[in-house]
């Protein structure tokens, strides 16, 4: 069983983008008052989204019970991604202030990095939490070229690197550098890897991670020309497939051997996404001036890192693939709006 095949929001590579193919076949449409949206992150205790508004200066926020959004912070140091930290609190990059820094219990600010060596950063990017409490950042250019999506101004590092902040004593070094813009970033769900989006390069960029907290030279996991993807956000779910944003082509899908095997269609650009809800296994995805969500067919990767992924017998992928194929056939034939509320 091998096909290409298009539906009005999934388009399928490969029969293993099958699967992945049977979840929602609209999308739902949660929020269009933005300028550009960023660094949507789900808050289960709290059954919301946060999301970030770049150049309206301002963090969003979605009420999964109510549909009701709201303004969270504003003006927000033009906060671009954000994550949770072991405690559940709230992790921000702020790219107008050029940090990075923690959303306290109470409320109140705590900064976690702002200069390497007496230096300004460029303007953090996106942030992981790896299990054993380090945080993990990007610093591109994106805030420093205009005042659209931060504050123009001029890079006193030089460079566009990942960094990594202990856990212990705050220190603050450089894990990985050579990129161009370096972007999006993702550990594996075992955490033996890190993943690395660099925009302009069209590439995704894989690094083994070592006992030390050190990364190794890396290799190249995917890549394309500009003109057909724009990498960006990278997440993972529970079975190792890696998805990243890939700006107007869409959300795409990538088994663990690299075969990119199918992707999500947009109206407009994909900046970035996460898995939330009860089960893990809503998409919530950021889109230009707007955040979308869709229930899907597969489930995000644990939410407390550093566990390996889950694997299937043969016999029972086979049967999974067999009955993703006929629900495909049986949706396909069934005509629905590409954007609903």
């Amino acid at each position: 069983m091998s096909f290409k095949a298009r539906s009005s929001i999934y388009e399928v590579l490969d029969d293993r983008f099958l699967i992945p193919a049977n979840g929602d076949k609209r999308l739902e449409l949660l929020f269009d008052g933005s300028r550009w949206t960023e660094g949507p992150i789900y808050l289960p205790a709290w059954r919301q989204v946060i999301f970030s508004d770049i150049p309206n200066d301002r963090l969003m926020r979605w009420d999964e019970t109510t549909g009701a959004v709201g303004v969270l912070r504003a003006p927000a140091g033009y906060i671009n991604a954000n994550t949770l930290d072991r405690e559940g609190r709230l992790i921000s990059c702020e790219q107008g202030r050029r940090r990075v820094t923690r959303t306290e219990h109470d409320g109140s600010i705590t900064v976690l990095a702002d200069t390497f060596k007496g230096h300004r950063f460029n303007g953090p990017n996106d942030v992981v939490v790896r299990s054993d409490g380090s945080i993990w950042f990007t610093d591109p250019v994106f805030g420093i070229i205009s005042n659209y999506e931060g504050e123009r101004g001029e890079s006193e590092i030089g460079a566009s690197n990942v960094y990594r902040v202990d856990p212990e004593c705050g220190e603050v070094r450089i894990v990985a550098d050579g990129f161009g813009t370096p972007n999006g970033l993702s550990f594996s769900p075992d955490e033996t890897q890190l993943f690395v989006s660099d925009t302009l390069a069209g590439q995704v960029r894989a690094f083994d991670v070592r006992q030390d907290g050190t990364l190794s030279d890396g290799s190249t996991f995917t890549e394309s020309p500009l003109s057909e993807a724009q990498f960006d956000g990278v997440k993972f779910d529970d079975e190792g497939r890696l998805w990243t944003a890939a700006g107007r082509s869409g959300l795409h899908c990538y088994d663990p051997d690299g075969t990119l095997i199918g992707r999500i269609l947009f109206p407009t650009p994909v900046s970035n996404f996460t898995f939330g809800g009860p089960k893990n296994n809503r998409l919530f995805v950021s889109s230009a001036s707007s955040l979308y969500s869709l229930l899907v067919a597969v489930t995000g990767a644990p939410r407390i890192g550093g566990q390996s992924v889950g694997a299937r017998s043969r016999p029972a992928r086979d049967m999974e693939l067999s009955v993703a194929a006929i629900r495909w056939q049986m949706n396909s034939e069934t005509s629905e709006p590409v954007v609903g509320s």
